[in-house]
């Protein structure tokens, strides 16, 4: 067995969000040599469940095993239902087990990617839940960066206490960007209100939802805002290296509100690398 191979796998996926309960297996399907093998990793988000599939291929005699893709499947809350979908692992920016979790939920992740040509860019990405790929995989709606989506701009729109602090400001930004339904406490006067809230970078929103995941009209959160709030929230935005009862509403298929204009590049890609 590759010693230093293994070591690189372990925090390959610990990274990806896998932990170390994996490792022993890993360890022992590599001292046996076989070309191919998987591990299952079960875990819970909530009270929904979920199995994850790792594959790991060896590439000849050189006893490198590499970690190539895993298969997500969830099994929402009170559905029968089961959804899934596999993420290709590469050198960088995977999406992790939290992000694909996200994913499979409807909402969106941001992430920097690669076009045909090697070049970076940022795009926000969603499963698009009407069309498949030739090996039944979901493919991806992107977002790119001169589509116009200002999740700064929009956060300022809400009175919510959190951004008032520059750290927790840059902790929920970053949380929105990893597709995460997050806690935050909406201000209004003397009386403050715990909501949850998610990027929607398809209208170019933020979704907002009540305690009980009951979504609400924006519209009737945005009155005044707090004396002490920020003009504008743009220091932990992301920058590319070239420049509705549960939260999952976005897979209704609503009439989109704009066409994506596509990344700075000539090749546009459709989702994910493989």
């Amino acid at each position: 067995m590759n010693d230093k191979n293994y070591e690189y796998l372990k925090d390959q996926l610990k990274y990806t969000g896998f932990g170390d309960g994996l490792n022993d297996e890993l360890k022992e399907n590599m001292l046996k040599g076989n070309f191919y093998f998987n591990i299952r990793h079960h875990t819970k988000f909530g009270n929904e469940d979920s199995v994850a599939v790792l594959y790991f291929k060896k590439v000849d005699a050189s006893e490198t095993v590499y970690f190539n893709r895993y298969h997500l499947s969830l099994k929402p809350e009170q559905s029968m239902e089961v959804t899934g979908q596999t993420f290709n692992i590469n050198k960088e920016n995977n999406i992790t087990l939290k992000e694909a979790y996200n994913l499979l939920n409807g909402r969106a992740v941001n992430k920097d990617l690669k076009n045909s040509e090697g070049e970076k860019y940022n795009a926000w990405l969603q499963i698009d839940f009407k069309d498949m790929d030739n090996q039944y995989n979901y493919k991806y709606k992107q977002y790119h960066q001169n589509y116009g989506y200002d999740l700064g701009g929009e956060l300022t729109k809400l009175p919510i206490r959190e951004l008032t602090n520059s750290q927790s400001r840059a902790d929920i930004i970053q949380s929105l960007q990893k597709g995460n339904l997050q806690s935050v406490t909406l201000k209004d006067g003397y009386s403050e209100q715990k909501i949850f809230i998610e990027a929607n970078p398809r209208f170019k929103t933020i979704n907002v939802y009540d305690s009980s995941l009951k979504m609400i009209a924006k519209e009737t959160l945005v009155t005044k805002q707090s004396i002490n709030m920020p003009a504008k929230i743009d220091v932990a935005i992301k920058q590319s290296s070239t420049g509705q009862s549960k939260p999952q509403s976005m897979r209704t298929g609503n009439k989109d509100d704009g066409s994506d204009p596509g990344p700075p590049q000539k090749t546009r890609k459709k989702g994910l690398s493989h």
